[in-house]
């Protein structure tokens, strides 16, 4: 799949949204790929995963887990895992606290895992699902996800595949561009709240 053939799918679905947005990160931008439009289509899903997987296989190898930060890289996680052959886990974060691998969910010894997304922007969340992976036996060989709007800057600790990578420009709240800061933000993400 092309990376136009990515991007008409999201804007096919409603998914790519430009006005003033706060992102997860906390990072401004004037752009916001609304995944979920995407993953409430399971045809628009499944399409999307299986590109996904055979990048994966082209760069990694033969993967035997997937894993995901939830709750957003569980459905293209679960989708990619099943076009892999592999099992789908996902880290979650314990109240409070860092992610952690909980459910009996585990990556034993001489099993190779990758780490899915949905978007990266600073790689934050598969940093922080990297770090809780540290401990397990089996190896975390590499990390995708569908569209890299970080222009390719975004740090992991692991090589990052996608299927379309973008340069989005993201600004903190007080170095916001005189055209964003006219337009009131919102928050259609998940991890922190708009200014209000």
């Amino acid at each position: 799949m092309t990376p136009d053939a990515v991007l008409a799918e999201f804007r096919e679905a409603g998914a790519l949204l430009e006005g003033h947005f706060v992102l997860s990160s906390g990072l401004h931008s004037g752009v916001f790929l609304q995944k979920m439009a995407i993953f409430s289509d399971p045809v628009r899903t499944e399409r999307l995963c299986k590109a996904l997987a055979e990048v994966i296989v082209a760069r990694f190898g033969p993967v035997d887990i997937v894993v995901s930060p939830a709750i957003g890289g569980i459905v293209p996680g679960y989708e990619t895992a099943r076009h892999l052959g592999a099992r789908a886990i996902f880290v979650e974060r314990d109240p409070g606290g860092p992610f952690s691998l909980r459910r009996g969910f585990s990556i034993p010894a001489g099993q190779r895992a990758v780490i899915v997304e949905d978007i990266v922007t600073t790689g934050l969340s598969a940093r922080e699902c990297l770090a809780s992976l540290q401990a397990e036996a089996g190896e975390v060989i590499g990390a995708a996800c569908l569209i890299d709007r970080s222009g390719g800057r975004g740090e992991i600790g692991l090589p990052l595949v996608s299927l379309v990578t973008l340069d989005i420009p993201v600004y903190p709240a007080d170095a916001l561009p005189p055209e964003l800061a006219v337009i009131p933000a919102v928050k259609p993400g998940s991890r922190v709240k708009a200014p209000g």
